[in-house]
């Protein structure tokens, strides 16, 4: 038992260095940031408000990012950690990051499109949600293939954009891209029945419905 532990806390320093926590903490930032645009009270949109909705779409693509860290499992399991070490901790640990990170992304664009509800604007909530999907699809892949960061747009914006242009006009990186957008459209579109689901089923049990009634 305490080898097994040692190989587990080995793994985590060795194979992991904090990416998993880091990755989380920037998948964070886009959720904070829905709630403060889309959920206040207040929808008056000032220069303060633009200013947070260009951060927001800056930093959304890293929360559907967490999918592609699927290769650091894949990783792991050819370590040489033993069978225990990759069942009990790899991936469990794996799977609830990538769960927590598109779960973020997922009630990131939910907020968005109720405010869009909220405003008189329910009409291009579809809309609105598919180019968020177009939107990251193209982050997902500049930050996975090209290894550019969300703050790359202000550091190196030059860069970014003639990348950016250069992948979306070549056969096999825009090809990815649309991969991509339908992985993102397909899975928000049961994760989103499942959250929407959810937050049902609580507001029944606040009322003190039965909600198979």
């Amino acid at each position: 038992m305490r080898e097994l532990l040692n190989q587990t806390l080995q793994a985590f320093s060795t194979v992991y260095s904090g990416w998993i926590a880091w990755n989380l903490f920037l998948a964070f930032i886009p959720l904070a940031l829905s709630f403060w645009l889309f959920r206040r009270p207040s929808t008056v949109r000032d220069v303060l408000w633009w200013t947070g909705f260009v951060v927001f779409i800056a930093f959304l693509p890293n929360a559907p990012y967490l999918l592609t860290d699927i290769i650091h499992l894949i990783r792991g399991t050819q370590s040489g950690y033993s069978p225990w070490v990759i069942a009990l901790a790899f991936i469990p640990l794996h799977v609830s990051a990538i769960l927590l990170g598109f779960e973020a992304y997922v009630v990131s664009v939910i907020n968005q499109s109720s405010y869009l509800k909220r405003i008189g604007a329910k009409a291009w909530i579809l809309w609105s949600e598919l180019a968020t999907h177009l939107l990251c699809a193209i982050g997902v892949f500049m930050g996975r293939f090209r290894r550019y960061n969300s703050w790359d747009l202000v550091t190196d914006p030059g860069n970014v954009i003639v990348t950016t242009i250069d992948d979306l006009t070549d056969r096999l990186p825009a090809l990815v891209i649309l991969l991509t957008f339908v992985i993102l459209t397909v899975l928000y579109w049961i994760f989103k029945q499942i959250t929407l689901g959810l937050k049902l089923r609580v507001r029944y049990a606040r009322q003190g419905l039965d909600v198979l009634e």
